[in-house]
């Protein structure tokens, strides 16, 4: 996992790029009400698993993946699950972008409610549902093609049909040629990503069963995960934030040239070269088997299972420190010109990056069966995973330093020539990470979904959860017991400063985890009820979150999720109010703490486990108050806190940062959200609709020092079904064309209230809100 001296990574949790992946990515608390109001309007759709008014794919971090529906914690895994089983096992360095997209291979895409997700998969949060086009009757065919105004090209083609005595065929292809919203001189596209599926269905017995025997190649190169993380912004002092000269956020590149990376390999510790367009390659190969099987006394077998072998890898540039350059004799940076002669470089900063080059072989097997029962009044079902998990996993990283231009122009590499003779160095200091071996979850559950009257549901459920994991890491230990930590130069096989020989340590673990859920749902006359649920899941922290160069807190990780409150509906509204709480215990994170020295600036890892809460409150509205006019409402107001957050180290000129958050507001986490969705069918074939989303102030640091003011996300189109073989849908991505800061601020976790009060109009570095984009779509239909 990449901790970065801006941003909080939770090591129990995913680690994703800041993106346009986003990634990470720390969210609010948003309630499912909507399925709960699904639930009061038709009694039989309480056992429906998926949540309403829900557009998962409205993206505004990312051009290509589903969004994080926000639940008031620090990122999670982006549960993403096709035909029953999560599309990755672990999300670093294998990104579910790499080997997953919304495209035509897909027949159904939808939104897994939270107990749903935690009795199924063990994680908590939503989960993106989807399942695989396979072969009908017939022939058919679809073709998606998806443009933007900044040369977007996106296809996807399915076509299926039927063969003789119960076969039938689907193949799909997807193209991804995205050159992103900034030009790059390293490579043409920020995202080239090739997926191709093939599969092949038996119906047996009468059609009661189901055989499907399907395979997937994925190859894909994510270049945004290093290429949009951040870039320089001026910090007025209230909030908000003015672009810096003429560099342009989200539309200029705050990339090098050059698009080589010198790095020390960490299992040999010999010096290599990288381009980081092959870096950040991932393949993957998957065979899936499926078969399902229905009797006539409501009773079904579902049983799926996948092996996928595939090469993970995730890269990111964590901006670092920013150094004022312009006439500061402390420093004499150069730079080689075109005509490759070494120049003195007088511009007015210099920015320190750390590239963190995630890689790993991964084989995986996963496998769930369900055997369910239905009867008039409710649904029985019981299921098993086993799921087995192998990586051979490193994370070399390495420091350079850039110009930061104010004219828009691109940024070169720099070093100071007073203190090294080459632009990389101290490899493999700050964060590299090490692990091998494998993990294994074997897990039974059961669901009842129950509509004991006319006006009382009850769901409940549990799960049961083996976890074991076994292997190597390069948490290594001293003599006096002391962790070592990472140094430059480290790798498996050196030797610290100490005299310490590093060499892998073995770990082994054996927990039960467990997972338990009841919601209910009562109606107290035909247009008002009362609704609620809990859920308390146990885990304990996965083989990623011994990356690092200590171990991780392995004490269970508790989390606690309750809900309460009513709903209202007639012939034209729906609404349902709740109170809400959730928390997690044993959060293991560390963070990399900057401190300047009179030796440039030192970056020291700290790791800490702390506690979290939320309080919140949501209304969720759905209305249609004239004929073709939907309208979706939805208002969350929550309080997210640290607790028992208090970690300190010691520099090397004997300074000591220390850190205590407790009671703080999370970074990252509005208090305010706001939904508003309206659409309209002008006529039967023509819709026009629009999406807006409020994100209150956000703490851009720990301390509560920085902050950003609230933004809007907004989207808006209009779709059209030209006949039944052509739709064609014109869209805006932030129509509103905000733009500015968003996240944290690089190196600023040290910072104080106190501090942060005489900080105005200074150059600072971190993530953006994507720029205002045009898209264009088309559906053939054959």
């Amino acid at each position: 996992m990449k901790t970065a001296s801006f941003h909080l990574k939770f090591m129990s949790s995913l680690k994703t790029s800041s993106v346009g992946v986003k990634t990470l990515f720390v969210l609010p608390l948003v309630l499912s009400a909507g399925i709960l109001c699904a639930q009061a309007q038709d009694d039989n759709t309480s056992n429906k698993k998926e949540e309403g008014n829900r557009n998962v794919m409205l993206n505004a971090s990312s051009a290509n993946g589903p969004r994080e529906i926000q639940i008031g914690l620090p990122s999670a895994d982006v549960n993403v699950l096709e035909n029953g089983l999560p599309v990755t096992y672990a999300t670093n360095p294998h990104s579910v972008n790499t080997t997953w997209r919304s495209d035509a291979s897909l027949s159904h895409v939808g939104l897994l409610k939270i107990a749903e997700t935690a009795i199924t998969t063990g994680n908590i949060g939503y989960a993106v549902n989807s399942f695989t086009n396979l072969g009908e009757d017939g022939f058919h065919g679809t073709l998606n093609y998806k443009t933007n105004h900044f040369g977007l090209n996106e296809i996807s083609l399915n076509i299926n049909g039927g063969l003789k005595n119960g076969w039938y065929y689907s193949g799909s292809i997807y193209q991804d040629f995205d050159p992103g919203t900034f030009k790059l001189k390293s490579t043409p596209f920020q995202d080239r990503t090739q997926i191709y599926k093939g599969a092949i269905t038996k119906k047996y017995n009468g059609n009661r069963g189901s055989f499907t025997a399907m395979y997937k190649y994925a190859n894909s190169h994510p270049v945004y995960t290093y290429a949009t993380q951040s870039a320089p912004f001026i910090y007025v002092g209230d909030g908000s934030v003015k672009e810096y000269g003429k560099f342009k956020l989200g539309t200029t590149s705050y990339l090098p040239v050059d698009n080589n990376m010198t790095y020390v390999d960490m299992k040999t510790g010999k010096v290599c070269s990288t381009d980081l367009y092959d870096a950040i390659e991932n393949r993957s190969s998957e065979l899936s088997l499926m078969n399902t099987y229905s009797w006539d006394n409501g009773l079904t077998w579902k049983i799926v299972g996948r092996y996928d072998h595939a090469h993970g890898a995730l890269v990111y540039q964590t901006p670092m420190s920013l150094l004022p350059t312009k006439d500061n004799s402390a420093y004499s940076y150069v730079y080689q010109d075109a005509a490759g002669a070494m120049q003195r470089y007088n511009g007015e900063y210099v920015q320190t990056r750390m590239p963190c080059l995630n890689a790993g072989d991964i084989d995986e097997i996963l496998l769930t069966s369900e055997l369910s029962k239905r009867w008039a009044t409710s649904t029985l079902r019981f299921g098993v995973n086993e799921w087995w998990y192998d990586i051979d996993y490193a994370s070399k990283t390495t420091m350079y330093d850039q110009t930061v231009p104010s004219d828009g122009s691109y940024p070169v590499r720099v070093y100071d020539a007073g203190k090294r003779d080459y632009y990389f160095y101290d490899y493999n200091k700050n964060a590299s990470e090490y692990y091998v071996g494998h993990e294994n979850k074997l897990a039974f559950y059961f669901t009842h979904d129950w509509d004991i009257t006319p006006k009382f549901n009850l769901y409940y459920g549990a799960r049961g959860e083996f976890q074991t994991l076994s292997g190597r890491n390069a948490a290594v230990t001293n003599a006096n017991g002391s962790y070592v930590g990472r140094f430059a130069n480290y790798y498996i096989g050196a030797t610290a400063p100490d005299g310490t020989l590093i060499s892998p340590t073995r770990i082994s673990y054996h927990w039960f985890n467990y997972d338990v859920t009841a919601a209910a749902t009562y109606k107290l006359t035909d247009n008002f009820g009362l609704t609620g649920d809990f859920t308390y899941l146990v885990q304990h922290p996965k083989f990623e979150a011994f990356a690092p160069a200590t171990l991780p807190n392995t004490d269970r990780i508790s989390v606690p999720l309750g809900r309460a409150g009513v709903y209202y509906n007639n012939a034209w509204i729906s609404l349902t109010s709740l109170f809400s709480y959730i928390s997690k215990t044993n959060n293991n994170s560390t963070l990399n703490l900057q401190h300047a020295t009179a030796n440039g600036t030192e970056i020291m890892a700290a790791p800490l486990t702390y506690d979290i809460k939320t309080w919140g409150w949501t209304t969720d509205v759905m209305a249609h108050p004239l004929k073709g006019l939907d309208v979706h409402f939805l208002f969350t107001y929550q309080k997210p806190t640290y607790k028992k957050y208090e970690t300190s180290v010691t520099f090397s000129d004997g300074y000591v940062g220390t850190i205590n958050a407790t009671g703080n507001i999370v970074a990252e986490i509005p208090q305010v959200l706001i939904e508003f969705d309206p659409s309209y069918m002008i006529t039967k074939d023509l819709k026009v609709w629009t999406s807006f989303r409020y994100f209150g102030k956000t703490y851009a640091n720990i301390n509560e020092a920085y902050y950003f003011n609230g933004h809007w996300e907004t989207f808006g189109g209009i779709n059209w079904q030209v006949n039944k073989k052509l739709a064609l849908g014109c869209s805006v991505v932030n129509f509103l064309n905000q733009t500015g800061a968003k996240g944290s601020i690089a190196g600023a976790e040290l910072i104080t209230k106190d501090e942060a009060k005489d900080i105005k109009n200074t150059l600072m570095t971190g993530s953006y809100l994507r720029p205002f984009t045009v898209e264009f779509t088309a559906t053939v239909k054959f």
